[in-house]
């Protein structure tokens, strides 16, 4: 008799860690969440977060700063002023992009005062890109 409970606390002993573990296991992965399901599996992100985000390039940041100067009340016209301080500072670099920085100026200007004035402020700014951004956006 001593020999079977031994042989039953043996296989007790070994098996009863791991259901524990893993109905711990499984009572954690079952969340109830605050969309009235009853619950769901909890499952890993399907995003890579150890890769570090791209950081922007020279013309994004300027376009991004450009605009927000615009979106606070600031002149249009002074905006362009900027925008060409910074092509003729960096040419190599903003060249290529900036008909397209000034397009978004004009779009963001035609929000932000009207399609009226935001077109009294059109200067040959990156080949007249501004004034065709506010033209797209009127």
């Amino acid at each position: 008799m001593t020999h079977s409970a031994r042989r039953i606390g043996r296989s007790l002993a070994l098996v009863l860690p791991v259901v524990l573990v893993l109905s711990g296991t499984l009572a954690v992965t079952m969340v109830p969440w605050a969309d009235n399901t009853p619950s769901q599996m909890l499952t890993a992100s399907a995003e890579d977060v150890s890769v570090p985000q791209k950081p922007l390039a020279a013309h994004e940041v300027l376009r991004d700063k450009l605009l927000s100067e615009l979106q606070q009340g600031a002149d249009p016209g002074v905006v362009l002023t900027h925008l060409q301080q910074e092509v003729d500072k960096r040419p190599t670099s903003l060249a290529a992009h900036c008909v397209g920085i000034a397009r978004a100026l004009g779009e963001a200007a035609v929000k932000a005062v009207g399609p009226t004035k935001a077109q009294s402020y059109a200067r040959p700014v990156c080949d007249t890109s501004y004034a065709t951004g506010v033209l797209s956006a009127s």
